[in-house]
């Protein structure tokens, strides 16, 4: 549980909304039992995939960070063999999954399982390591679209395109949380990189991703719930600015936190929009 952050959900919501979210406008609504499984145990799936990834790639750095020097492999609690053995497992099932729906959707998760192996080392050559997580966490949007109908519309990448974009907005305030530790460490973050510009970049992001959901809402005919959505992301992303105005470490980690209500209210709108289709 504890390699796999399952004690720690945050991931899992923040990849779970986009993806369905996606899933619902590529389904026009209820997409299905069968296909809202796949997606979210596949999420459930991937992410403890991806954290122990990343665990085996950090292992000789987390032991030196606050925030993860208790993390099993950093205290020598499980080896590395052991860890590449739960991934595995966890990567098989997710590949079951992805196998019952069709040929396009099955090549994509490649794409998907690449960017996400190359994730965990961009913080060692890029200021940027948050966009290659974006890209990781939103490629399952593109995977409803062809799951459901074959085909990557231009709403599947306006949704992909906002989605990478929030996710380095958060991923930028969970960054400021270990930003003293990797600087010392002589890592990188999109933090370190926009330094007292940090609280400006984020509000950016926030609302250029809000620009990219109202402008996939101008793509189709959409009723109030749906703006009512993200009207409510947008009142908590004005929240977050006041959890991070004194860029404490505690007060970085809760707007982090609260993104995944974000997520959840935009789910909501649009999941109450279609029901009143």
């Amino acid at each position: 549980m504890l390699l796999a952050r399952l004690d720690k959900p945050i991931g899992i919501y923040l990849l779970l909304w986009p993806t369905l979210w996606a899933l619902w406008f590529a389904a026009e609504g209820w997409p299905g039992l069968h296909l809202l499984l796949v997606f979210a145990l596949g999420v459930l799936l991937t992410r403890s995939a991806g954290c122990v990834m990343n665990d085996i790639a950090d292992r000789e750095f987390d032991g030196h960070v606050k925030r993860t020097r208790a993390r099993p492999l950093a205290t020598g609690a499980l080896t590395v063999r052991e860890a590449l053995i739960f991934m595995g497992a966890l990567l098989a099932g997710a590949l079951l999954l992805v196998l019952t729906t069709n040929l396009m959707t099955v090549l994509l998760s490649l794409g998907a399982v690449a960017i996400a192996g190359a994730y965990p080392f961009m913080k060692r050559y890029t200021y940027m390591p948050q966009a290659v997580l974006g890209a990781a966490f939103a490629w399952g949007i593109l995977m409803t679209f062809t799951a459901v109908g074959e085909t990557l519309p231009q709403i599947a990448w306006l949704f992909f395109i906002a989605a990478v974009i929030w996710t380095v907005a958060y991923d930028t305030q969970y960054a400021m949380v270990d930003r003293d530790d990797d600087i010392r460490l002589g890592l990188k973050s999109s933090a370190i990189l926009f330094g007292d510009l940090d609280l400006i970049m984020i509000g950016v992001l926030q609302v250029s991703f809000l620009g990219c959901m109202l402008l996939a809402g101008q793509l189709v005919t959409l009723s109030w719930p749906y703006y009512a959505g993200l009207a409510g992301a947008a009142v908590l992303f004005v929240y977050q600015h006041t959890l991070t105005r004194y860029r404490t470490r505690d007060g970085c980690f809760a707007a982090f936190l609260n993104n995944h209500w974000a997520g959840l209210a935009i789910f909501l709108g649009s999941a109450a929009h279609f029901s009143m289709a």
